[in-house]
């Protein structure tokens, strides 16, 4: 990766943010309340416990659609005024836990899965709560507990964040969608190669329209986080490494699902930085990743597919679209006729108006069976896209629209 375009990239700097920054509104603070939870349960239970509350200085979340969700999820956190009941902020995600129980493992033991979530902190008690869905869109989990801010058990912490890099600074974390790239399995002496591998995955996103006709929008920066052993961890090779994020292969025995299990750690490690999107690059040639909405990217950095891989995790990971390719080897079907997938971008035509169905007969706006890991009863809407296939160009049009869309809701016309 040449220098010219870091150079580039950091310039835009000068160029104003397409957005104005927006004051938070009363009674939300510029500070960060993170909520850290354990989710536990089998294939036909789930159960949610609080597990510490923390905060720090400084909001790098959304300013706008505050009690708006720009998508269902797989479940979803909000939080009201204790006082007046009024929404203050929501947001919706998707958890391993719930891909998890779809597993057989999930059929015959019970496991617990860390989750964490960032919310603007409140300057008055409010009530938080979280619910899980199930794959019919029946709520299988609720927890609501209050927060009062004057409570002297939320640890206050970053107070000593790690240091970064600007790979593209467009405006303040007030204006942008700030996005941090994390290195795992670099060592120390590593981290230059990381800078350059991180300038490579902005450069990927670039090059898809949808994200390089907002770039004004997003600021990327690389967080330095040296691991003690250089690689990560593939356990069917017995290979365990003591990396940052202590991510590893085989997620529920899928050779090249690599993802980490330590969400708490990987927060305590950013704690104190500005950050909304988290995107971890793996410093390894093995074909591999995972992208979990609004939660994480994790790719692999030095495999000849990193471009396009990485683009099309963050489009998991930040958009919410689904896979477009299909195996029929899922244990459990996520989808069902009866039940409108929220992923924008295919559709078991349970509701397909809501989806591009006005949109039919126009370029690249078709209907095609099979996606969401289904054969049959789920559709596409173009033969190959970023969410299908790596050889792909670039997105298909309904999932650059879901793109641009993300990005408006998050930062406003």
């Amino acid at each position: 990766m040449s220098h010219r375009f870091l150079i580039r990239l950091i310039g835009l700097a000068l160029i104003p943010a397409a957005m104005q920054a927006q004051a938070l509104p009363a009674p939300l603070t510029e500070r960060t309340l993170r909520v850290d939870y354990i989710f536990t349960g089998t294939d036909g239970s789930s159960s949610i416990a609080l597990d510490r509350l923390s905060c720090f200085d400084g909001w790098a979340g959304r300013r706008v659609h505050l009690d708006e969700l720009a998508l269902r999820g797989n479940g979803q956190i909000r939080m009201h005024d204790a006082q007046t009941g009024r929404l203050l902020y929501c947001n919706s995600f998707s958890t391993l836990f719930q891909e998890w129980q779809a597993t057989e493992e999930a059929t015959r033991v019970q496991k617990s899965f860390e989750n964490v979530f960032l919310l603007p902190m409140p300057s008055v008690p409010v009530d938080v709560t979280v619910v899980l869905f199930d794959f019919h869109e029946n709520i299988v989990a609720r927890l609501t507990h209050r927060v009062d801010p004057a409570d002297i058990l939320i640890r206050r912490i970053g107070e000593d964040p790690a240091p970064t890099r600007d790979l593209l600074r467009s405006g303040t974390a007030a204006d942008c969608i700030d996005v941090v790239i994390l290195p795992e399995g670099y060592t120390a002496e590593e981290m230059e190669m990381f800078y350059a591998d991180a300038a490579v995955a902005v450069e990927s996103f670039m090059n898809h329209e949808a994200f390089r006709g907002l770039s004004d929008r997003f600021n990327f920066v690389a967080v330095e986080l040296p691991s003690a052993d250089s690689g990560v961890s593939v356990p069917r090779r017995g290979e365990w490494k003591d990396t940052a994020l202590g991510s590893h292969f085989d997620t529920f025995y899928s050779d090249r699902y690599l993802t980490t299990l330590h969400l708490k750690r990987m927060h305590d490690l950013l704690a104190g930085l500005p950050y909304e999107h988290i995107i971890i690059l793996a410093n390894t040639d093995t074909y591999g990743g995972g992208g979990i909405f609004n939660s994480y990217t994790l790719t692999t950095a030095h495999h000849a597919q990193f471009r396009p891989v990485v683009v099309h995790e963050f489009g998991h990971s930040f958009a919410g679209l689904a896979d477009e390719y299909f195996y029929d080897d899922q244990f459990v079907e996520y989808y069902y006729p009866d039940v409108e997938p929220w992923e924008p971008n295919i559709t078991t035509k349970a509701d397909f108006s809501r989806k591009w169905e006005a949109k039919l007969g126009q370029p690249g706006y078709g209907l095609i069976e099979g996606g969401g890991y289904q054969s049959k009863g789920v559709w596409r809407s173009s033969e190959d896209c970023r969410m299908n296939t790596n050889a792909a160009k670039d997105f298909c049009p309904v999932c650059s629209d879901a793109v641009r869309d993300m990005v408006r809701f998050y930062t406003g016309d």
